[in-house]
Parts: structure tokens; C-alpha cells; sequence
């Protein structure tokens, strides 16, 4: 298998059904077409997904990921939607007496990014309409969604982000749920939400608080600065550093060497959840607090906001 995360349109034979001519696959993928196919229990829904590609890889019992956002590469509402049946659909279709599910990775196919985070255009309407409620909403489900994945679905399986990118905001908050994080050197990483008067509220500080301590959690809030993938590697917060053009291929060395101790990994992963519980209401309290701070934002500070937003999107829309 080539690089996964270069999308392009691949041909498929009239004898494939039309689930499977839905993919936007890369390079070396079509072989996976097929193996979506063979396990009966996983529910064919989760291959027609509007803004992920999902793909099964059986031989390593892989399930691999690919944000393919519409937009601008940041968590809208419908990019929210399709993770959460992402999430019910795999865990209706595997587990005991299901499908075998070992390792479930989350890449990016918008190049150069992985996510830029929160929808700074719908925070800005939000915020104009002073809808605390729509705040706290949009909040409240990017936590459950983290928090789920903090838990690997309650499935024995190993989570592993990788990132070819910018990883920003909410982006990099995501990436924090995972038990492993591989990274190409090259992609960076920040928390930009002081510049326009905000912070992260999707769990940066819950989780970076127990990962660093609270004084370098509040160097990487308050910084407004953005971190390499080494630097990010010597926190201890990426556990895998690639080549540029690499990162699918460290992926697949990590899962291989990973297979015979398995097990191990799942249950040491289960300890450390024990040893540093983190509740899905402490999520919500902070996106809470969140959704009052933003309320509080002054006509500057939607400015920077949009000029952001705008920025992000020349981006998107140059790579």
C-alpha cells in the first residue's frame, strides 16, 4: 500500500457492488475494496459515511479512517454527525462474536492539515445570535465524541491518530483521545484561541493537565505558539516521529510490531484510564465555561476569528 492519505479517484470494475464504488481511495488501496466485503457483521453503513472514508483491512484487523471534510478541514456539524454513527457503527459491528477489530486509525485526506478544529464560522454566528445554547450543544458533542474515543468504544483496540499536517485547536484536542499518536516530521501543532480572546474548550486542559502538569498545560494554552511534531515528540505526546511522506508507512511498521503484544497494550491503556480518570462531565463543564467565555468576545476579537477562518481556508483551497 502506498501513501493512503493522497486521495485520488480510483477506477472500479462493473462487478464491484455500489458500496464499494463509492470509495475516493489512494494510491494501493483497491485491494480493500474487497475486504470491506468479508466480514458479513460490520454494518455496510459505515462504508458509505458523507465526509469519512472507511476501509478494513483484514489481514491485520485494521480499521482505517480518513477525514474527507466538504469544507474547510475543521469539525462542522456534519463532520460531527458522521463520527458519531461512526462510532455506534463500529461498535454494533464488532466486538465478541462480531468482526475482529484490533488497531483503528484516523488520518486526513485534506493535504497538509489534519484538522484545524472547531468551526470558527458557526462559533461566529453563535456568538452574533448570543445562542449559549447552540454553544453549548456544539461543545458538548465534540466531547462525547472525544470521550468515546478516550474509552477505544469499550472494544479491546489500540487508537492511533496519524498526522501529515497542521493539527490545530480543536484538531490537536482530538488528537490527545488517542493511545498512540504517529506524526511526520513537518506537521505542526498549537492552540491559537488565545489570539481572539478564547481557549481550547474541547478537553486540552483535562487532558494535557494529567499528561504534562498544570504549568506546561498552561505554556502551551497561553503561548499562542505553534510546536513541531519533535517538539511535540519530546513532551511525550507524539510516541512516533516519520519522514515527511512517511507517516502511512511508520503507521503500518507500528501496527505489525504491535501485534504480538496487543493485548498487552489494550489492558496497559485500560490501567492508565484507572490510574487518571477523566469523566465525560468534566468535558462538559469546561465546554460550558467555554460557551460563557465566548458569549464575552468583543466585535475585535470576531475579527481576528474570521480572519482566521479566512486564512485556513486560502489554505485548504491552495493544497
Amino acid at each position: 500500500m502506498d501513501r493512503m492519505s493522497q486521495a485520488i479517484d480510483t477506477s472500479v470494475s462493473n462487478e464491484t457492488d455500489d458500496k464499494e464504488s463509492a470509495f475516493v481511495l489512494g494510491t494501493g488501496e483497491g485491494h480493500l475494496l474487497h475486504e470491506n466485503t468479508l466480514q458479513p457483521s460490520i454494518p455496510d453503513a459505515l462504508f458509505k459515511l458523507h465526509e469519512l472514508d472507511v476501509l478494513y483491512e483484514d489481514d491485520t484487523e485494521t480499521l482505517w479512517t480518513y477525514m474527507r471534510p466538504e469544507k474547510r478541514p475543521s469539525f462542522t456539524p456534519s463532520l460531527l454527525g458522521d463520527f458519531e454513527e461512526w462510532q455506534g457503527l463500529i461498535t454494533k459491528g464488532f466486538g465478541p462474536g462480531k468482526a475482529s477489530l484490533r488497531f483503528l486509525v484516523l488520518g486526513s485526506r485534506a493535504p497538509g492539515v489534519f484538522c484545524f478544529g472547531g468551526d470558527l464560522e458557526l462559533f461566529q454566528q453563535l456568538i452574533r445570535d448570543g445562542d449559549r445554547d447552540g454553544l453549548v450543544e456544539y461543545g458538548h458533542r465534540c466531547c462525547a465524541i472525544l470521550h468515546k474515543n478516550m474509552q477505544a468504544l469499550d472494544l479491546p483496540i489500540v487508537t492511533v491518530g496519524l498526522v501529515e499536517g497542521a493539527a490545530l485547536g480543536g484538531g490537536f484536542e482530538a488528537l490527545l483521545s488517542f493511545d498512540f499518536i504517529i506524526a511526520e516530521r513537518g506537521a505542526t501543532f498549537g492552540l491559537p484561541e488565545v489570539m481572539f480572546g478564547l481557549f481550547p474548550g474541547m478537553g486540552a486542559h483535562a487532558i494535557l493537565s494529567r499528561k504534562l502538569g498544570s504549568a506546561m498545560t498552561e505554556r502551551l494554552i497561553f503561548s499562542n505558539e505553534t510546536y513541531t511534531a519533535e517538539q511535540m515528540y519530546d513532551l511525550g505526546l507524539i510516541h512516533r516521529l516519520a519522514e515527511p511522506g512517511e507517516g502511512l508507512s511508520a503507521c503500518r511498521d507500528f501496527i505489525t510490531k504491535s501485534a504480538r503484544k496487543h493485548s498487552g497494550l489494550v489492558h496497559a491503556k485500560k490501567a492508565m484510564r484507572v490510574a487518571q480518570p477523566l469523566e465525560r462531565e468534566e468535558l462538559f463543564r469546561i465546554t460550558e465555561l467555554w460557551a460563557d467565555a465566548a458569549l464575552q468576545l468583543r466585535e475585535q476579537d470576531l475579527k481576528v476569528m474570521s480572519r482566521l477562518a479566512a486564512a485556513q481556508t486560502r489554505l485548504a483551497e491552495a493544497a
